[in-house]
Parts: C-alpha cells; structure tokens; sequence
C-alpha cells in the first residue's frame, strides 16, 4: 500500500531499528477550532535556537549589542519566511494558485528552505550593512546558527508525515502508515539524514571553531556542506520541485552549484587569507555600537596584565635557590 500525506494522524515505526509502530499526531492543540501543528512548534523553537546561538557566540560575550540581534532578527526571520514561500510556490508544479491568499497561505503547507536561505542571506547583508557590522565576520556565526535551526526543524516533517524517500529495505526504513496495525509503507527518513547531515557539519564547524584562518571561512563552509549533503540526499525524496518540465531537481541542482562555488571560494581564500581578512571586531569603527564593546576587551587586557605583573612579581621574591634547581 502507498502512503499519501494527508495532515491526519500517522503511525510509524523503525523496524531496522528496533522500534516499533507509534502514532504521531502533527496537531498539538487547537486553539479557537484553530489547529496548532507540531512543525509550526518546531520550526520556531529552530529559530529560537539558532538566535541564541548567535547570541551565545557575540552579545554574551559582550562582542554584540543585543538589541542590534533582535533589531535583525525581527527583519530577517520574517523576510526569510516570505522567499520560502515564494520559492515553493514559484517551483510548485502541482500548485494552483488563483488568488493573493493561496499564495500566502503557508498554513496549507508549502516551504522551502532554499527559499529561506536565499531571503535571510539578502536581508542579512542589508540588516548589517545599516547596522555598520561586517558581514562576512558575522554570517560565520549566522551560517552555523541556520545549521542548528535547519537539523532541528526538519523533525517538523516527521510529525507531517512528510519529505520522506523513496520506498527501501534498508536498516534505516521507516514504516507509515494511517491506521494502526495496517501494512505499512518503508521509505527512506530523508528528513533523518538531513538532520543527521546538519548535526555533523554543526559539530565540526565548532570543533574547530578557533581554527578560522579569514572572515567568511565558517559560513562558506556551511554553504558547501548542506549544499553537498542536500544534493545527495534530493534524489532520494518523492516530492522533490523541478526545473520546468525537466526531471532535473531544483534543490540537487542549486546543491551542487552552492558546493562547487562555496569549495572554490574556501579553496581560494585558505591561499590568500589577506583578501578578505580576519577581523577582531563585529563592528565598524564607525558604527554607534562601536564604542559600548570597545570597553569589555580593554578591561579583560588590563586584567590579563595585573595576572602578568603579580606573577612576575612572586617569580622576583622566590628564594634564589629555587630559582637555580
């Protein structure tokens, strides 16, 4: 039997795994006859997730302002939400569309990250660029910061029922089906691997964290890693967008593209770090907020000096025959 998504309860299992059928319903309460779905839950708390991680990596550290976060945030998520739309309606073959609220309506369905991506990326560079921050130096944080979102929202498509593969026998297949104890569907857990993929490349990235040798290095290689990881794991999915009426997948198309481009760029700049540089500073000199974290470095060198002097002073006042031995 063919499993069809139709937003009703699911029941899945991981055979390979050793996990039996559970029922996932993708509606976590309703409020007002209103349905509020488990993935509107999820990919929100991926957004929450990923801000703190911008957060945690500069204004925590007291190398950002926060309200400059949030001012960009409240620009960018939004924005971000609008091209994913855009992206899927504009790829959909299947959609029909007569009127300005079938396009918007994304409480039907109908995202895609790509689209996100590609709108967060212009909003971004717009957001700091009024804010007077260098770009590439933050998009390093924010490129790793989408990673942790992307590896967490994705689970949004399992409470759907949704994004998965074509039909396997593999260890990894997951069974579904709409009425518990029915003969089930096995299909790649595309949304697994995706996952899985991101939660690596997150791992890695700040693994070697401090190994950053020029402003952009972080976010490029984020760019290069989901690109390579979602080209190969497009061909496996069944509701993949395609270019026209061609057989070409739009994602495994722009994945490849994005890795070959990111890797040359990387490549590049490894041989000539100078060109883009590596900055100390999230601001320009000439940014309003400039001077309210100019202070918090001054004060951890004066701290680190005092530290020098009094060793060096206990070193000055040891017995000379401890010096000697």
């Amino acid at each position: 039997m063919t499993y069809t998504p139709d937003g009703t309860t699911n029941f899945v299992s991981f055979p390979g795994l050793g996990i039996d059928e559970f029922a996932v319903d993708p509606v976590a309460f309703t409020v007002f006859g209103r349905e509020v779905r488990w993935y509107g839950i999820i990919i929100t708390f991926g957004i929450l997730a990923a801000f703190m991680y911008v957060w945690y990596r500069t204004a925590h550290k007291k190398k950002m302002i926060t309200d400059d976060l949030l001012d960009c945030a409240l620009v960018i998520v939004p924005f971000a939400i609008i091209c994913a739309r855009l992206y899927y309606v504009i790829f959909d073959p299947h959609g029909t569309y007569n009127d300005f609220i079938d396009v918007i309506a994304i409480w039907d369905g109908g995202l895609a990250i790509y689209g996100a991506i590609i709108g967060g990326a212009v909003a971004s560079f717009v957001m700091f660029r009024i804010k007077k921050i260098r770009v590439l130096k933050l998009c390093d944080v924010v490129g790793p910061a989408v990673m942790l979102g992307q590896l967490i929202g994705r689970w949004g498509n399992f409470t759907n029922g949704e994004a998965f593969g074509a039909e396997t026998s593999s260890a990894f297949r997951m069974g579904l089906s709409h009425v518990s104890g029915q003969v089930q569907t096995f299909v790649h857990p595309t949304f697994l691997y995706e996952s899985l993929w991101n939660l690596l490349g997150f791992i890695l990235i700040n693994i070697f964290w401090k190994k950053k040798r020029f402003d952009g290095q972080w976010v490029l290689t984020y760019i290069a890693w989901y690109g390579l990881g979602r080209a190969f794991i497009e061909t496996l999915r069944q509701d993949s967008l395609y270019v026209g009426s061609t057989d070409i997948r739009v994602s495994s198309l722009l994945g490849f593209i994005l890795f070959l481009a990111a890797t040359a760029l990387i490549v590049f700049f490894l041989f000539k770090p100078h060109i883009p540089g590596k900055h100390e500073d999230f601001y320009y000199p000439n940014a309003k907020s400039y001077a309210k974290v100019a202070a918090a470095p001054i004060e951890s060198v004066e701290a680190t000096v005092s530290e020098e002097m009094e060793n060096q002073t206990k070193e000055n006042t040891e017995p000379e025959e401890s010096k000697g031995e």
